[in-house]
């Protein structure tokens, strides 16, 4: 499996020289390394090659500009004759982290053990805090991000300066990230598109909190216009409209069915919910079959959009244990007659065999009419 790590950098050659140390020390050695030159004017790309590293020039100065070069390069996507094959994982760090020996090889393992995990970030410390103080601040700065911006995602979020995600990830969102945007964090914007992945049950964004990275605390300086972060950060959410409001997120994860409880989860969500508790993928829910139900004939009969609300609202009234069934019911429903000329072979009859009685027997129904 093929890793290459990106360093998106302007300016940061006496730290992009520890970074690349710490790379190539590692218990597993990146097979590339892609330091993306934003428009340095210091000896950033000397640094660069000096130790081995591709230099890719992104003239666009912004972060979110040179860190999705450095992934599309990373991917093989324009690569030209002559550069290297794409990667399987593209890792990401910022020119002053400081990488633990083992950090690509954890990273890896996580993409590798769990097939699910579509990026990974860590843990980080501050190398450069003062004496005593390290520990609470990076633990206060570091714990918080994680809470915070956590909170408002759903999900966890990523850390751009410790984290490592999928070739294919990268291609399915990076048409959509904001890549042009300058006020805004591209590990919150990328986390954000990655994070509608795992709403949809499409995978998921890890956190490996024993991995412990450096960084620098540059952040906490008030030179750095501390509210200039925050405002990126705001409006890292905002950019998205409603799709990036925390209460939407909440709502389309539905945390522990509690807005189901609540009546407040719409029918798509509630459905969803029941099929993955029932053993059935919600992916393999036709959508176009949602508006059918079971006539008794055992194939199902058309339903307006008028039925389907008074149907959901119905099962809104009802108490929770029954609501939650009338669901499960319905959701399997759909599965069994979701395609007429479907064959229910032995893939699909496992998956039914956990469903309600009710949809167990039409299931039974439909393999002796097969």
């Amino acid at each position: 499996m093929r890793v290459s790590v990106v360093v998106p950098v302007r300016d940061d050659g006496a730290l992009l020289d520890a970074c690349l140390r710490s790379l190539a020390r590692q218990t597993r050695v990146p097979d590339e390394v892609i330091v993306v030159d934003n428009g340095s004017t210091d000896d950033t790309v000397e640094v660069a090659l000096r130790h081995g590293a591709r230099v890719v020039t992104e003239t666009e100065v912004g972060i979110a500009a040179a860190a999705s070069t450095g992934y599309d390069a990373a991917a093989g996507v324009g690569s030209e004759a002559g550069t290297p094959a794409p990667a399987d994982l593209i890792g990401r760090v910022d020119a002053d982290s400081v990488l633990p020996r083992t950090w690509v090889a954890d990273l890896v393992g996580t993409l590798v053990d769990e097939p699910d995990v579509l990026a990974v970030s860590t843990n980080a410390r501050f190398y450069d805090a003062p004496v005593g103080a390290e520990r609470l601040l990076s633990a206060l700065y570091v714990g918080a991000y994680h809470l915070v911006i956590g909170a408002a995602l759903a999900h966890w979020p990523l850390f751009g300066s410790t984290m490592m995600m999928r070739r294919t990830a990268w291609l399915d969102v990076r048409d959509e990230v904001h890549r042009h945007e300058t006020l805004l964090h591209d590990d919150m914007d990328l986390a954000l598109h990655l994070g509608d992945r795992q709403l949809a049950g499409r995978g998921r964004i890890a956190y490996r909190r024993d991995v412990v990275t450096g960084i620098s605390a540059r952040p906490l300086d008030p030179g750095n216009a501390p509210w200039l972060r925050t405002y990126r950060a705001l409006h890292s959410f905002t950019v998205h409209g409603t799709d990036g409001l925390p209460w939407s997120r909440w709502l389309r994860a539905d945390p522990a069915g509690l807005f189901t409880r609540l009546g407040w989860a719409p029918s798509a969500v509630v459905d969803a919910r029941a099929a993955v508790a029932d053993g059935v993928d919600p992916r393999s829910v036709d959508p176009v079959s949602v508006g059918t139900v079971d006539t008794g004939s055992g194939r199902g009969g058309a339903r307006g959009p008028a039925a389907d609300v008074a149907s959901h609202e119905e099962r809104q009234r009802q108490p929770g244990q029954q609501r939650a069934e009338a669901s499960r019911s319905e959701v399997a429903d759909r599965v069994v007659v979701a395609d007429e000329d479907r064959r229910v072979d032995e893939g699909v009859a496992r998956p039914l065999a956990h469903l309600p009685q009710g949809a167990g027997r039409q299931a039974e129904g439909d393999r002796h009419q097969d």
